[in-house]
């Protein structure tokens, strides 16, 4: 599913919002996250699951072509744990 049919989605089934209005809901929703996450904080959606940061340590990997050994610098990245209730529908 992608953005634009959540969107979708969003105006039908709320009937008072016009698809623009829908949209900037669903941006809001999706802004929100990614600040959270960049402030370092989790966000949780009860029944859905939460977002979170994990950090990946510094490694030594390997150019393929070369098979040089090449540093790769420790980061931040984002990780999707889901929730009890959707883990539940979906293996029903």
């Amino acid at each position: 599913m992608t953005k634009a049919q959540i969107i979708e989605r969003v105006s039908e089934q709320v009937t008072t919002l016009t698809k623009r209005q829908a949209e900037i809901v669903v941006n809001t929703i999706f802004n929100s996250i990614r600040n959270s996450l960049q402030k370092g904080d989790k966000t949780e959606i009860r029944g859905f699951g939460s977002f979170r940061l994990r950090a990946r340590r510094m490694k030594e990997g390997r150019n393929p072509k070369t098979g040089a050994t090449v540093a790769v610098p420790a980061k931040r990245v984002p990780f999707f744990k889901a929730g009890k209730e959707l883990k539940e529908l979906l293996n029903r």
